[in-house]
């Protein structure tokens, strides 16, 4: 009886997730993100965090399936340890995830960490001193390239990139939300 409950409750979060049904609903009166969620409109999930929330690939090989059992088919395979993803979702030891390109799928819990990571979007830009766009450099980082997420305050991340940390406005990077603190 409960693996029936089980397998009902896990095709009903499959039909969802293949009909694209909302993750949390919006409130109004909040910033959205990107992905259209406002941070007043997260939730708790079945593990006690917070839906959503980012967390970073912690190997350098992690498959994206398209469904929560590793009888569910590849979809994609990331190689980027570190790589900032959004989790959307949870069932059981399995996260619903998207990335910085809307890609959606399920990774194993213990694929990633609750370390938070940025990656640099758009061009090439200039890691500042302080966090001001007039502040002077200290180095320029690729489109692409992976840091660590040290802080965000007042529109701001402070990120380490091989040795180099500075400053970056929110917008720059995928990894934190719109006007989201991170301590």
């Amino acid at each position: 009886m409960i693996a029936t409950m089980r397998l009902g409750l896990l095709l009903v979060l499959l039909f969802a997730a293949m009909a694209g049904g909302p993750v949390a609903a919006q409130t109004g009166g909040g910033r959205a993100s990107p992905n259209g969620i406002e941070a007043s409109a997260r939730k708790i999930g079945p593990s006690g965090l917070a839906l959503p929330r980012f967390v970073t690939l912690r190997a350098v090989k992690v498959n994206l399936r398209t469904g929560p059992g590793i009888r569910y088919p590849i979809e994609w395979v990331y190689a980027r340890k570190g790589l900032p993803l959004e989790v959307i979702d949870e069932f059981e030891t399995w996260r619903r995830v998207r990335d910085w390109q809307g890609s959606v799928g399920w990774v194993h819990q213990s694929m990633l960490s609750g370390r938070r990571g940025a990656m640099i979007l758009g061009e090439q830009r200039l890691l500042r001193r302080a966090p001001a766009d007039g502040a002077a450099g200290v180095a320029r980082v690729e489109a692409g390239v992976v840091a660590r997420l040290r802080r965000c305050t007042g529109g701001w991340c402070r990120i380490e990139v091989k040795g180099f940390e500075g400053w970056l406005r929110q917008d720059q990077i995928y990894g934190a939300y719109p006007d989201e603190t991170v301590e």
